[in-house]
């Protein structure tokens, strides 16, 4: 199972990206089961909401989805951002 985080373009890429890859991402990685991390970055929208990155998340099987999403390192993560990227966030969870 996955975890996937859709980004809208953030008011100043600069910055998210350094919060983004300095911080956010090393909580993360921290995450018990993340078995792979895989970030896109959007160059155009043909048709509909645009979005600015995308982080998919895989942590195989349900069971272990189901753990990390308990941890204390996602508790960690989920605030962290929250505090500088919720207004432009999508969550979701995907097979």
């Amino acid at each position: 199972m996955k975890l996937v985080a859709l980004y809208k373009k953030p008011a100043d890429p600069e910055a998210f990206e350094k919060r983004y890859f300095e911080g956010h991402a090393p909580l993360m990685e921290q995450v018990p089961g993340l078995q792979e991390m895989k970030i896109t970055r959007f160059k155009k929208t043909l048709a509909g909401e645009g979005f600015y990155m995308m982080v998919e998340m895989d942590f195989g099987d349900k069971e272990t989805f189901n753990a990390a999403m308990q941890s204390q390192e996602m508790a960690a993560a989920g605030k962290d951002v929250n505090e500088f990227a919720a207004d432009i966030l999508t969550l979701m969870i995907a097979k």
